[in-house]
């Protein structure tokens, strides 16, 4: 049955292999971006099995050497035999991964917002921390940042943040972290050093490209306004800032970070795009499982993905039951033990599934 469903890939990829060489492929950007991806998917797939392949025809000749050999080149032979058996047991395992369902985001740009939830001005100054631990982990990956759009605080906190992530597994290393964080810590504004709790929202969506995501332009109402800046001061003379209402959801984005109109409605359509294709993949999963619960939710200290204690210098993930004792590592960007328990349990998860 595996091989069939294997041999099944192989000839799909010479197909898409063939299907992606025609010239006239490059006039149609949806099937040349559907094409492209799967001769991704199906690239390692195939890779795998034809080394795999190969380690099995390699240990059956190993083995007929031990057979017909004696003394210093029998003691060889065995010796390839045991590295074939050891090729084909990891082949087989990382076989056996790559078989499971893809990620349909997998690949993609990342985009995040954070808004400060509960807690006043503490969540807002705990949503900054956030946005630079996420600026760091960037920067150490290699990856780019971009701010599409912020909003101060009064005390140099974030009220809210939207920013790109570009980069390759940037989405498979971030998806998680959608959700309320809480953080225990005593804020600037305690006078008796006492330690409160507050609460950031994360929201992650996979960027969307024009192609993947079709907006009727009568279903957007577009208004224009002038920036304005903590306080509800005016900050900009001319009518640059842009807030897009997608009327059949009622999804609202609002630009005003850049001095051009037509820069600020780029920057919405961004991310109006992808917040559309989330809810569009959400509404998918739902129908195929029980509804999921939103990502940010209220963004309640109970209802919370994860606990930053600064007393402790710890952090523990509540999903994965996974405590760390590096938390100012962790805010300088060290996020790889996290991110790799999370994508450890995902695939465990899909392996128990399947």
């Amino acid at each position: 049955m595996l091989n069939d469903r294997l041999t099944e890939l192989e000839r799909e990829y010479e197909a898409v292999v063939e299907a992606l060489n025609d010239p006239s492929i490059s006039s149609d950007p949806h099937r040349l971006r559907d094409l492209s991806r799967r001769h991704r998917e199906l690239e390692e797939v195939v890779g795998c099995w034809r080394r795999l392949q190969q380690a099995e025809a390699d240990l059956e000749t190993a083995r007929e050497m031990s057979n017909d050999s004696v003394g210093e080149e029998r003691e060889l032979a065995q010796l390839e035999v045991t590295q074939a058996e050891q090729d084909i047991a990891r082949l087989g395992e990382e076989l056996r991964l790559q078989l499971l369902p893809k990620d349909p985001n997998a690949g993609r740009n990342v985009i995040m917002e954070i808004r400060g939830a509960e807690g006043g001005e503490e969540a807002n100054l705990f949503a900054k921390d956030l946005f630079e631990m996420y600026s760091r982990y960037a920067s150490a990956k290699g990856w780019k940042i971009e701010v599409l759009s912020s909003s101060p605080s009064e005390r140099d906190g974030l009220n809210e943040i939207t920013f790109s992530v570009k980069g390759k597994d940037a989405w498979q290393r971030l998806e998680h972290e959608g959700g309320p964080h809480r953080v225990q810590r005593v804020p600037v504004t305690e006078s008796q050093g006492r330690i409160h709790t507050s609460s950031a929202a994360v929201a992650v969506l996979p960027e969307a490209e024009e192609v993947d995501v079709a907006i009727d332009p009568g279903d957007l109402k577009i208004d224009v306004y002038r920036s304005t800046g903590p306080g509800g001061q005016s900050v900009n003379t001319t009518d640059s800032a842009v807030r897009i209402t997608h009327l059949p959801t009622g999804i609202v984005v609002a630009m005003q970070d850049e001095k051009s109109q037509i820069q600020n409605r780029a920057k919405a359509m961004t991310v109006l795009r992808s917040r559309l294709l989330k809810a569009e993949q959400d509404r998918q999963a739902a129908e195929l499982s029980e509804q999921r619960r939103s990502q940010v939710g209220g963004g309640g200290r109970s209802e919370k993905i994860r606990t930053y204690n600064y007393k402790d210098n710890r952090v523990t993930d509540h999903r994965i039951k996974l405590t760390l004792h590096k938390l100012d590592r962790i805010l300088m960007g060290d996020l790889d033990d996290l991110t790799d328990a999370l994508m450890a349990d995902k695939r465990a998860r899909q392996l128990a599934d399947g």
